[in-house]
């Protein structure tokens, strides 16, 4: 079954892009690229999992970053943390050593500001330009081509890029300078965090007092209440269902980034840190790959 959902492409200049990362969130996003007409090559550490992507959407496979960067315009790069990202961007076989000066280079990872400030240095240096832009709106929004996209880069490179990334977003926005678009995505993970403690909360709450709660969430989803997460989560909460979404693991290596740069920017996050130990207790009760709704499992 494909990963990658139906959807009408805005009209765009056809371009030459690579696509770094196909794991949940890199495949389908690459898959729109081809999809909306672009030439993409494609390089993925699992070489079978690039070759898969080859056979569903064409293109080209590349045996490392740097191959899969020669001669394009835009390199798009999906993984999983910063170590990840540089092993993909520096080095003799990362894709810096193969673009072409005046390439443009857009980190979709959730990194840190501080990777992105590096490795923007690095990029100048040989000539090329780069953009942070990580995403929101988990795997079916990638699937369904519809992310919100928080960029950070000068407004020329943002320019170049937006137009392409629209094939695979329904939202991307310029937050500032590069490391803006990693500040911007932390800022989206410490709203989720409280929202969905909240969520849980409640739920629980709820179901303790013998409520029916796919009820009130229908009627309490229409007043102040209401949040995405209530929305699209809320009832499967309710019915424990956690094998899908976004990861605990990964939501912890967000958070990880977020309490981090807390520290540098003297931010207090008080309940984000009480939240990152509750998601602790979910990955001990053995929840590492459970949906972030998982939360409420504490409670029960």
């Amino acid at each position: 079954m494909s990963q990658i959902a139906d959807k009408t492409y805005a009209p765009s200049q056809p371009h030459s892009v690579a696509f770094l990362g196909l794991g949940v969130m890199g495949y389908p996003m690459a898959g729109h690229l081809a999809r909306a007409g672009h030439d993409v090559t494609v390089y993925n550490r699992t070489a079978a999992k690039a070759a898969d992507w080859v056979k569903e959407c064409g293109g080209k496979a590349a045996a490392t970053p740097r191959e899969a960067a020669i001669g394009v315009d835009i390199v798009f790069c999906c993984v999983g943390n910063d170590d990840d990202l540089r092993s993909v961007v520096r080095g003799p076989d990362g894709a810096f050593a193969g673009m072409q000066p005046g390439s443009v280079f857009v980190d979709h990872t959730t990194a840190s500001a501080e990777v992105a400030r590096e490795l923007h240095a690095a990029a100048a240096a040989k000539g090329l330009h780069f953009m942070d832009a990580p995403v929101s709106g988990g795997q079916a929004g990638a699937q369904n081509g519809m992310l919100t996209v928080m960029c950070g880069a000068d407004a020329a490179t943002f320019e170049r890029a937006q137009p392409v990334i629209a094939a695979f977003a329904k939202a991307c926005s310029r937050m500032g300078e590069v490391g803006a678009g990693q500040l911007a995505k932390m800022v989206n993970q410490i709203c989720i965090a409280g929202l969905v403690q909240g969520l849980s909360e409640a739920i629980a709450f709820g179901q303790k007092a013998g409520l029916d709660m796919p009820a009130v969430l229908d009627a309490i989803s229409k007043g102040a209440a209401q949040s995405w997460q209530m929305e699209n989560r809320g009832k499967t909460m309710v019915e424990g269902k956690f094998d899908f979404g976004f990861a605990v693991d990964w939501m912890r290596k967000d958070l990880g980034l977020v309490l981090d740069e807390a520290r540098r920017n003297g931010a207090r996050l008080p309940v984000t840190a009480l939240v990152d130990q509750f998601y602790a207790d979910v990955q001990q009760a053995g929840g590492k790959r459970w949906d972030t709704s998982s939360l409420i499992t504490r409670l029960k």
